[in-house]
């Protein structure tokens, strides 16, 4: 399995939607795998390990069903062949407690989404700029 540029945990499949349009949008050939749930974003994670590989980046809700996307935090920052790999908490909550929550837990950064497909684009593409282009990666 190849790693992806980008490893997305969101549960609203409307949203996946916009977020695939985007990626192809903004181009660069970027690969984007989706988990729909904690559950899966686990089992997905834990295969891309076994198969040494990694994404370059990792935008993960907040609310998620079964296991929130600290709990996924969390076991992502426990693993070794995982620390490096930024992890930006995208969600709809604008909330400080879970910024701050986020932050603690490991988080690159934590970005609200935006409403509108025109200002997720642009959202994608700024992340996109910063984290492929501009940002020194370790992996």
């Amino acid at each position: 399995m190849k790693a992806p540029d980008i490893f997305y945990v969101e549960d609203d499949p409307d949203y996946v939607f916009f977020m695939e349009n985007a990626i192809q949008e903004i181009g660069d050939n970027l690969v984007l795998r989706v988990a729909s749930d904690g559950q899966e974003a686990i089992s997905s994670l834990k295969r891309l390990i076994d198969e040494k590989t990694v994404p370059k980046l990792i935008l993960l809700d907040l609310n998620l069903p079964n296991i929130s996307g600290l709990d996924i935090l969390r076991f992502i920052r426990e693993i070794p062949a995982m620390k490096t790999v930024p992890v930006l908490l995208f969600s709809t909550s604008d909330s400080p407690k879970d910024v701050r929550a986020s932050i603690e837990f490991g988080a690159n950064a934590y970005v609200t989404k935006p409403d509108g497909y025109e200002k997720l684009l642009q959202c994608i593409d700024s992340v996109q700029k910063f984290w492929f282009n501009h940002h020194l990666r370790v992996n």
